[in-house]
């Protein structure tokens, strides 16, 4: 077997979290009498952390004098409000089970909170994983690839058996640092144009063409 672990990005990869990140910058937005962003808009806000959401969302970024506030405020919103719309893509389960079962450990590796993405794991994956991490104080996020190191240790896997999957440029910039193949998914956050300017193994736009990419390489490599 190729791949003996696949590491996956949280939101716009395994959960279609937008519409509830919209709303909790959009509560912030009110708050502090701001325009409001369509969700479109958010969704090009998304990537690298909830600081850098907020630093294109609030007008002027962390110049504004109220930014530390606002972003005090996102976190504390979303963290009570991160269930309302938020839901696995059609087919995720079903796939995490399908590649658990060929004998891949799967880690979920995210820019939220550490706490948050293990709650979200449990509350939507729980029995379809092996490994939940993200944000911590000790850890740079996305793109640096610690977090994905971190993956290997608790595996105890090296790069070339490692698979990334992702939707959007920190991901494929994440992969890519760590030195592991790297799929991205198009029903995520970015579209395929801005995908395509990297270097993944494939560009797929069902969690099924996974399952056939692992097939194939598992082939390849027997």
């Amino acid at each position: 077997m190729k791949y003996k672990a696949i590491l996956f990005d949280l939101d716009g990869t395994l959960l279609d979290t937008l519409l509830d990140l919209a709303n909790g910058v959009n509560y912030v937005m009110r708050k502090y009498n701001q325009p409001e962003h369509s969700v479109e808009a958010v969704r090009s806000f998304v990537g690298n952390g909830v600081r850098n959401l907020m630093r294109r969302a609030v007008p002027g970024g962390e110049d504004n004098p109220t930014f530390e506030a606002q972003l005090t405020d996102d976190i504390e919103y979303y963290r009570g409000h991160d269930r309302i719309h938020t839901k696995p893509y059609d087919g995720i389960p079903e796939m995490l089970d399908a590649l658990r079962e060929r004998g891949m450990s799967i880690a979920v590796l995210s820019n939220k909170d550490e706490v948050a993405v293990k709650n979200l794991c449990e509350h939507f994956f729980k029995g379809h994983y092996d490994l939940a991490l993200g944000n911590t104080k000790d850890r740079p996020r996305k793109p640096d690839p610690a977090i994905v190191k971190a993956a290997f240790e608790l595996f105890g896997v090296k790069p070339g058996e490692v698979l990334y999957v992702g939707d959007s440029e920190t991901d494929a910039k994440t992969a890519e640092a760590a030195g592991v193949d790297y799929i991205l998914v198009s029903w995520g956050f970015r579209d395929r144009e801005t995908l395509s300017k990297y270097h993944a193994k494939q560009i797929i736009d069902s969690p099924k063409e996974l399952l056939a990419f692992c097939h194939d390489s598992d082939g390849a490599a027997a």
